[in-house]
């Protein structure tokens, strides 16, 4: 079991799989008393739909109690209480703390200052493990496997932390990926090195086609995220780049699933939504169950089958 979960990196292959089977008994029974008398903090210090609703689910559907912010503006950090003092606080009233954070390394930092176990719900441009889990969790059970899958990631690969925490989780299951971006928005050096040195197979596009996606097993559409750029031109001129509509479906694998980890902008069109191979509604419904499952990890509760 481990006490904080801050990065995806930290979890070796067996972290992952009892964290995804763990979940597979709460999406057999989410409803499960094991929290009873325990209360979780979701701190949002950014804007937060699916994740943080998800996190104040699983916390009250394991018969636990939530309290926290959605809004920064509500809290003692616009009369200019430091993030330390916030976590200090707080920990004297939680059993776990949540977190979203718009700066980078600000889960790590908050795991050395609390004394309670802290969960990243996403820091900056950086990482996002529940996601990455849910993400894992939603591949397997649609592909019955995580190994010698063939991942088609496309959009903001420059800033997506869910696509660098995947790229990362899927380190032990031999993948192959294709990272589809505009030169604007490719992946940074750092996580091709890290392809390298991990052996994963990839290679880069400009390029969205029907030809680009009929190997895919696992087409990753992202938005492009307007609140990562500074230079609103730049915004403008590469948003609407990638569009995934049904016709681009043809020829695809039977077993091509499509994921997203929402909101969708205009990146897939709602005419997708209706196929069989549109997975992202359910992948977020995924979160739920591995948010529980995360929750039972941190705080040591074992869970019976």
């Amino acid at each position: 079991m481990m006490k904080h979960i801050v990065s995806i990196e930290q979890c070796d292959e067996q972290d992952i799989l009892r964290i995804l089977d763990r979940a597979a008994l709460f999406e057999a029974n989410p409803n499960r008393h094991l929290m009873d008398g325990m209360v979780g903090a979701t701190l949002f210090f950014e804007p937060s739909t699916r994740t943080r609703l998800s996190f104040e689910t699983a916390v009250n559907r394991l018969g636990g109690r939530v309290i926290g912010f959605s809004d920064p503006k509500s809290s003692s950090s616009t009369k200019g209480e430091s993030l330390k003092d916030t976590l200090l606080i707080v920990s004297n009233y939680a059993d776990v703390i949540i977190m979203r954070h718009y700066l980078e390394g600000a889960a790590l930092y908050a795991t050395e200052v609390s004394p309670v176990p802290i969960v990243n719900a996403g820091d900056g441009a950086n990482q996002h493990p529940s996601q990455t889990l849910l993400d894992l969790y939603t591949i397997r059970s649609t592909q019955g496997t995580l190994k010698d899958l063939h991942i088609v990631m496309v959009g903001d690969l420059r800033f997506g932390r869910t696509i660098h925490s995947l790229i990362e989780g899927m380190r032990f299951f031999s993948p192959r990926f294709t990272f589809v971006a505009p030169p604007e928005l490719r992946l940074p050096e750092e996580y091709r090195q890290y392809c390298d040195e991990h052996h994963l197979r990839y290679e880069e596009t400009s390029l969205f086609t029907p030809e680009v996606i009929a190997d895919a097993d696992i087409l990753y559409m992202t938005r492009v995220q307007r609140e990562r750029f500074t230079d609103m031109e730049e915004y403008e001129r590469v948003k609407d780049v990638y569009i995934l509509n049904k016709e681009m479906l043809q020829g695809t694998k039977d077993n091509l699933r499509i994921l997203h980890p929402l909101p969708r902008v205009n990146e897939i069109a709602t005419d997708v939504d209706s196929s069989p191979k549109a997975e992202y509604f359910r992948q977020a419904q995924n979160g739920l169950y591995i948010r529980q499952s995360i929750l039972c990890e941190v705080l040591g509760i074992d869970v019976d089958k």
